[in-house]
């Protein structure tokens, strides 16, 4: 299976070319410089790789949450390159791919990934890894204040994200001992962005083009002020 993977719903830039298990990543840290960088990425690695786009299976993309407009960035780049290579797209969420690296550069399973959303609200996942090593959903993503979060079930949760850097008193508070540690400074990777798309590609998740649509959250998100790339 081959499958390039896109991310710009962060201050990191990446992109990523799944090929039969084995992956390849671009990433940068450069919070305005996605537009500028995603297509030159993706260029770099299906030449190093020596594959036309068009002989991919799927494109995969971070449909969100996450910043408006690096959101919409991948969401108008992934489009376009499906429509021109008529290929399909599997939209993954950003905050699974957040709990995934977190599985993936430290083993942890029980995993609480945060964005922050400004105005003093948080988007916010409650993410188990299953036995496939896939981070799975165990209620949909939500747009919330820091002291609405629900308490998980159990102990020795980690959490990940922004919205633990800006809000990690509030929800260590909030959640107690259901926390173990936290990791304010990681941010979402196409690598795993990579990883769950192609599972998701197999499991049946991929969508036309036109149908690859960006997740916000917040209703009026363009007039929301401090939007970052």
């Amino acid at each position: 299976m081959r499958v390039l993977a896109i991310e710009t719903a962060t201050e990191a830039c990446s992109a990523a070319l799944y090929i039969s298990g084995e992956i390849r990543l671009r990433y940068q840290v450069e919070p305005r410089r996605h537009s500028e960088l995603i297509l030159p990425m993706m260029d770099a690695l299906l030449a190093e790789a020596e594959i036309a786009l068009s002989a991919l299976d799927a494109l995969a993309f971070g449909c969100g949450p996450g910043s408006f407009t690096g959101v919409r960035i991948a969401t108008g780049v992934v489009q376009g390159a499906a429509f021109g290579a008529d290929l399909p797209v599997v939209p993954v969420s950003t905050l699974a791919a957040l709990a995934q690296r977190r599985y993936r550069e430290q083993g942890e399973k029980h995993l609480l990934p945060a964005y922050d959303a400004r105005m003093d609200e948080l988007y916010w996942g409650c993410y188990r890894i299953g036995d496939d090593g896939l981070a799975h959903p165990l209620n949909d993503d939500l747009l919330l204040r820091p002291d609405q979060v629900d308490l998980p079930t159990g102990e020795g949760w980690v959490g990940v994200g922004s919205g633990w850097a800006s809000y990690g008193a509030t929800l260590r508070n909030r959640l107690g001992a259901c926390v173990a540690a936290f990791d304010g400074a990681l941010l979402c990777s196409a690598w795993d962005v990579a990883v769950l798309g192609a599972a998701g590609f197999n499991a049946g998740k991929a969508v036309p083009a036109e149908q690859a649509l960006p997740v916000y959250l917040r209703d009026k998100v363009a007039e929301t002020p401090g939007s970052r790339t």
